[in-house]
């Protein structure tokens, strides 16, 4: 069974050490497994007053690749310690009734950071969110890519061969996850 995954990054620049672990993961994928990207940049800010005229069509056709997709792959930098508000403010769209698309969803997450923390704080909050959302956060392994600027080369590929391997790991893992909930949910 093939198991097609939906990536999120979430930083907005261009650039992003997190954009370019996203684009690595998708050369790392296990057999039996695709990695679609999607893009948070056009999601507006949450309001409940606009939700009531309608979800806005970006988060709409989101909503609906998430509902389609067998898992996730959040790839999340960290802002003062924590999630960056583009991808709280993505989760809070994606978490509003009806049928929540993060509802049971299987995922894993990882992260870059040019510090010595590689996002630890800011998973471990976006674990936390999970929690609110029921999204079903596989637990380990935990890619945490630290010092980034020293693991990925000028054009954005991830070149450290220990951090490929881990994020081979997360991928390995978050297949085995998804057909084992599958599994039980039969």
């Amino acid at each position: 069974m093939d198991i097609h995954v939906l990536g999120i990054a979430g930083s907005l620049r261009k650039d992003s050490y997190n954009r370019a672990l996203l684009m690595a993961a998708s050369t790392l994928l296990p057999e039996g497994m695709t990695l679609e990207i999607a893009d948070i940049r056009e999601i507006p800010l949450y309001d409940g007053d606009v939700e009531a005229q309608g979800v806005p069509e970006p988060v709409y056709a989101l909503k609906n690749r998430i509902q389609n997709a067998d898992a996730l792959l959040i790839v999340t930098p960290e802002y003062n310690y924590s999630i960056p508000g583009v991808l709280k403010n993505a989760i809070d769209w994606f978490s509003r009734e009806p049928d929540p698309p993060l509802n049971g969803k299987p995922a894993a997450i990882m992260g870059a950071s040019i510090g010595m923390f590689g996002t630890a704080r800011s998973q471990y909050h976006l674990r936390q969110v999970g929690v609110a959302t029921n999204m079903l956060i596989l637990n380990t392994p935990q890619v945490f890519i630290t010092m980034a600027k020293d693991k990925f080369d000028t054009q954005g590929v991830l070149i450290h061969e220990k951090s490929r391997n881990a994020v081979r790991d997360l991928l390995s893992s978050l297949k085995a996850w998804t057909l084992r909930l599958k599994n039980e949910h039969r």
